[in-house]
């Protein structure tokens, strides 16, 4: 089973769920809207790890630095797409009312919020978590920079250009299921 992780104010079923999906099979990818508080997230992510058998992560965004998270304790193999490595630091200028992008549903993002992000920030991670980081150079929202810095010690793909939403992530999909078969077979 493979767990996609959405980012701050998205769904779990947008773009890049659906290419999973129609890559995977839809009984193989688990594709969950998040709470909105950070702490609630992390705890519903584990409750749903601990009910189904997952295999791999693979998180956004903010679903990334989630997915780190999570192998704090757990050792999933996990493909980040442009992750967050320090979202507090961002997400503190977006304090106040928000919308989720996908279906508009308002929400509030607060200094809790904020300092809960803070909280879970892991400054270091073990050599033998598995992560495929994919990573666009043109990301309008994070510094790919810091992503390739704190995920340096494992497999790092830096595509020149692209953008934030990591669009053409279909070109992709045949490296992640052969990360997902390497893993399997380890």
């Amino acid at each position: 089973m493979i767990l996609f992780i959405h980012g701050f104010a998205s769904c779990g079923l947008g773009q890049k769920s659906r290419l999973l999906i129609e890559h995977f099979g839809r009984d193989r990818v688990l594709t969950p809207d998040l709470p909105f508080s950070p702490a609630e997230a992390i705890a519903f992510l584990d409750r749903l790890l601990d009910e189904q058998p997952v295999e791999l992560l693979v998180g956004s965004s903010l679903g990334g630095y989630y997915a780190t998270r999570l192998n704090q304790e757990r050792s999933i193999p996990s493909v980040l797409i442009n992750p967050a490595v320090r979202p507090w630091e961002l997400l503190v200028d977006h304090l106040g009312p928000q919308q989720r992008w996908c279906d508009g549903q308002p929400f509030e993002f607060t200094a809790a919020h904020a300092r809960q992000l803070e909280t879970l920030y892991r400054p270091r991670l073990r050599d033998d978590e598995r992560y495929l980081v994919l990573l666009q150079s043109a990301d309008e929202v994070l510094d790919y920079r810091a992503a390739a810095g704190y995920y340096g010690g494992h497999e790092v793909v830096i595509e020149n250009g692209g953008n934030h939403r990591f669009e053409n992530l279909a070109d992709y999909l045949s490296v992640i299921d052969h990360f997902l078969q390497r893993n399997q077979a380890a």
